[in-house]
């Protein structure tokens, strides 16, 4: 007897269940089921119906669809837990439903009211894992629908599925609102690693002695959580979640431990008459060792514009700060993965601009590519690297290194369409070859993406020199040094604002940023020769030569003529600033070369 070929074809599975539904059913059986069937309706099969699904089969608490495609599954995913967390807002935490959906492709079987296959089950498994809320995916499925999703991804890393047989590496998506926290947010523990720049915002203790001030000590903290999950590639515990903790006796080793994350953020808000007083320290989860700490006080004006101005800071400030961290844990691993090579690459492009460590982060950026050949970071890395090279080391090869850089970060941005740095170094590329509008465009969009942007700030600054029109670039550097003063490229965007005021004439003006800048960082020797040529044009010869002793000293090749290869931008009012700066040059005594 000759049995007939079972159908099988290649789908998306989306499987989704309530979590804790048995306990919700024991506690009000009647209701939850009513709860369910209208959540159901109003919420689920639209969306999937909407995205070309079906629904396979209920499974009581839960159901199973399948889609002819992956980025269709996953938006339905999206659109209907964000439907239920806003049908669900105003319940009762204890009696509140919230789904769990895992999406996979597999090959399956098909019979008439039911499929099956390992796909299926792996789908099933992605669910358990999943947050209250969440979405977990596949890499499967993360590989079609990266660049065609806006919502970002969290990297979850390989995990161990019960009963699959071999590791399925794991990607959460970040809704905007009702957004997944970590695998163990659930309520249970999780036996995986905790994923890489995961962390927990605390809710910050009010020391002031005065209940009004509890208000601004939790703003500040959901102001950091919302912030924080915009670095690229950070898995930040939602808010609700992080409030569990308020008012209780913290061992941040337990935290680390119930929520599945490397880093706890916690902080502290005083104020006294006039003044307020934030204390932050970032821990290391797993071994409570203190890894940063800093303190803001400042007069009380308007405490909300004050409270944005904190937030902003601690945000690029701590997008350094985690950086820096997991490169230290990259350094102690035996076998590093493609996202510890790149932290490694990234800690050295914050070391600084010198060729020594440019050379270090591309290898670090190249080992990644070599075991992650779609590893955005690691493009963008270079693409950095090529930017930085051809900006601060001298080289006759600056067009190519430039072309290098778009190239890299346009592959980057092909992936991920709202990667920020990449946009950021395409934005450099155009403003420093003669594109400065274009270069402008691509630094706006990152400030749609990230308010806090400082190096798009300082980008634009620079830009409107280029575009003849340097009156408008401090406004724009003073913005970068508010959201970042102690940025590491904070001496070059004191440079911009020098070099703006001698574009304007203003050169006691220009001279002031200058010594600002060579104050900030004295190895910067652009700084040095912009400071001879405003002395020069003031008449101060004999300062204007020794400063220009000590920029000569930093880069003996330096020249007139080499300045003038420097120019890019062919608008008039430009070259006519740096005609002036080429004359103070030549009155500090700088060689014509």
């Amino acid at each position: 007897m000759v049995h007939a070929r079972p159908e099988r074809r290649l789908a998306a599975i989306l499987a989704a269940d309530v979590s804790g539904y048995s306990r919700l059913m024991h506690a009000d059986e009647e209701a939850t089921h009513a709860r369910l069937m209208a959540l159901l309706a109003d919420g689920v099969e639209p969306a999937i119906a909407e995205h070309g699904g079906r629904i396979v089969k209920n499974t009581g608490d839960g159901l199973l669809a399948e889609f002819p495609s992956a980025v269709e599954a996953v938006r339905a995913a999206m659109q209907f837990q964000t439907r239920v967390g806003e049908l669900t807002t105003g319940d009762r935490e204890d009696s509140r439903i919230a789904f769990r959906v895992g999406v996979n492709i597999g090959d399956v079987i098909v019979e008439p009211h039911d499929i099956f296959g390992d796909g299926v089950n792996i789908a099933a498994r992605l669910e358990s894992v999943a947050a209250p809320g969440g979405i977990c995916i596949s890499s499967s499925v993360y590989d079609q629908v990266q660049g065609k999703i806006g919502d970002r991804f969290a990297d979850l890393g390989e995990q161990n599925l019960k009963n699959i047989g071999r590791p399925i590496r794991v990607y959460a998506v970040i809704l905007d609102e009702f957004r997944p926290a970590t695998l163990s947010e659930r309520g249970g523990s999780s036996t995986s690693s905790p994923p890489h720049l995961s962390i927990v915002v605390l809710p910050f203790t009010n020391l002031s002695g005065d209940p009004e001030q509890d208000c601004f000590a939790d703003g500040v903290t959901d102001s950091l959580t919302t912030d924080l999950s915009r670095i690229s590639g950070s898995f930040v515990i939602a808010r609700n979640s992080a409030f569990s903790y308020k008012g209780k006796s913290i061992d941040v080793r337990q935290v680390g431990r119930e929520l599945n994350v490397r880093y706890v953020l916690e902080g502290s808000v005083q104020r006294s008459r006039s003044r307020l007083r934030i204390n932050v320290q970032l821990i290391d989860a797993q071994t409570a060792n203190h890894l940063w700490a800093e303190r803001f006080e400042k007069l009380i004006a308007d405490i909300f514009d004050m409270q944005d101005e904190i937030v902003s800071r601690l945000a690029n400030a701590l997008d350094v700060q985690l950086i820096v961290a997991e490169a230290r844990r990259a350094e102690r691993s035996l076998n590093p993965d493609a996202l510890d090579l790149v932290f490694q690459g990234l800690a050295c492009l914050y070391e600084g601009p010198s060729p020594k460590d440019l050379t270090h982060a591309r290898d670090f950026f190249e080992r990644a590519l070599a075991i992650d050949a779609r590893n955005v970071r690691a493009m963008v890395g270079l693409a950095i690297v090529d930017f930085r090279m051809a900006i601060t080391v001298r080289t006759d090869n600056k067009a190519a290194l430039f072309s290098a850089a778009a190239t890299n970060a346009t592959k980057a941005l092909s992936l991920a369409p709202d990667d920020t740095l990449g946009h950021l170094v395409l934005g450099g590329v155009y403003i420093l070859t003669n594109r400065a509008a274009q270069g402008i465009a691509e630094c706006e969009r990152v400030l749609a993406i990230d308010r806090n942007s400082a190096w798009a700030h300082s980008s634009i600054g620079i830009a409107k020199i280029q575009m003849g029109r340097p009156a408008e670039t401090e406004a724009h550097i003073l913005e970068a040094l508010r959201l970042s003063p102690r940025d590491t490229l904070a001496h070059q965007w004191m440079d911009f604002v020098g070099t703006a005021k001698m574009h304007l004439g203003a050169y006691a003006e220009a001279a002031s940023w200058l010594r600002r800048s060579i104050e900030t960082n004295r190895n910067y020797p652009p700084a040095h020769f912009a400071l001879a040529a405003a002395l020069g044009l003031l008449g101060a010869s004999d300062e204007a030569r020794t400063v220009a002793r000590a920029g000569l000293a930093l880069d003996p090749d330096f020249s007139i003529r080499r300045f003038g290869f420097g120019s890019s931008s062919d608008h008039p009012t430009y070259l006519a600033g740096r005609a002036r700066i080429s004359e103070g040059l030549r009155l500090a005594g700088v060689p014509e070369g």
